[in-house]
């Protein structure tokens, strides 16, 4: 079973309300937040709306290979096999506070990798945000103690 964000985004009130729906639970959540990083590819579609309109910086995590400069890279396990993620090494700073956005938390193993990439360049995860959350795949208990947060959960 799939599930779409597609007919979000092809609807302007539809996605606008989304983007306002996570903006009201970052500011009510979070008092102060340095940057929002999103993940390769559809933590991109939401991430810079919602950065810009609690006016913070976004931040790009990407699949191997798609980054200029020095970048800080993490292997990790998918079902069918391993990927590698990547962030530039100066995309933060030691000790400023970030939310992790995507789409969807499916087994967490991509999620995890992005908390352990920002970990090693020493910024604080404030939280992992999603908008759908499968629970059956328990992609949150990956997280570990890492605060996590979806809009939409199914079995």
């Amino acid at each position: 079973l799939r599930r779409d964000i597609s007919p979000l985004l092809k609807d302007p009130a539809a996605f606008g309300a989304l983007i306002d729906l996570l903006e009201d639970h970052l500011r009510a959540s979070f008092p102060k937040i340095d940057f929002i990083a999103g993940l390769d590819s559809r933590g991109f579609l939401i991430g810079p709306p919602l950065a810009q309109r609690l006016g913070v910086g976004f931040v790009l995590i990407r699949k191997k290979g798609k980054l200029p400069g020095p970048t800080e890279s993490i292997s990790y396990a998918l079902e069918y096999g391993k990927a590698e993620l990547e962030i530039q090494s100066d995309a933060v700073e030691p000790g400023q506070k970030v939310v992790i956005v995507d789409d969807l938390l499916a087994t967490g193993g991509t999620m995890s990798a992005a908390c352990e990439l920002m970990k090693r360049l020493k910024a604080e995860v404030l939280e992992c945000l999603v908008i759908i959350e499968l629970k059956l795949l328990k992609g949150a208990e990956k997280l570990q103690s890492i605060p996590f947060y979806s809009l939409l959960q199914y079995d």
